[in-house]
């Protein structure tokens, strides 16, 4: 077996480490640690199942395919729903935790979307109190002030 490099995925070919894909996350002069990512059948699973093999024992593992290519349409679709649901959720937590920060930036925002009518300024302004209200929202949604 040629030298891995991380990210590389290896199969053991001779039964000293349990069956499927193994991803390298780490290596040294002596060792190289793997995780578990792909079950038998070559499938992706999550394990965090973690090994650390002597390199003279890479003899009994042979390259293998990334098992994240081999996802149907449907996991795919279900994995980017429940990444999307748990990043919504998490911002809107964030954002609930910093009322006074949430509330300002929301007031940029709300101001600058809508108050070109009631406010004698120029349009410039509106734009740029959008942005900075926006950018405040994703700062404080991604937990900058926590």
């Amino acid at each position: 077996m040629a030298d891995p490099t991380v990210y590389d995925h290896l199969r053991p070919t001779d039964g000293e480490a349990p069956a499927g894909i193994y991803r390298v996350v780490g290596t040294d002069s002596e060792t190289v640690t793997l995780l578990r990512v792909g079950g038998p059948d070559g499938h992706r699973i999550n394990t965090g199942q973690v090994h650390r093999v002597d390199r003279d024992v890479l003899e009994g593992f042979a390259p293998a395919e990334n098992p994240d290519g081999n996802r149907s349409g449907e996991a795919a679709l279900t994995g980017a729903a429940e990444v999307l649901y748990w990043s919504v959720h998490a911002f809107g937590r964030q954002l609930v935790r910093q009322p006074l920060l949430t509330t300002a930036a929301l007031a940029l925002v709300v101001v600058g979307s809508v108050g070109e009518p009631f406010v004698n300024a120029p349009e410039a302004l509106f734009d740029v109190l959008v942005v900075v209200g926006a950018l405040g929202l994703a700062l404080v949604g991604g937990g900058r002030f926590s």
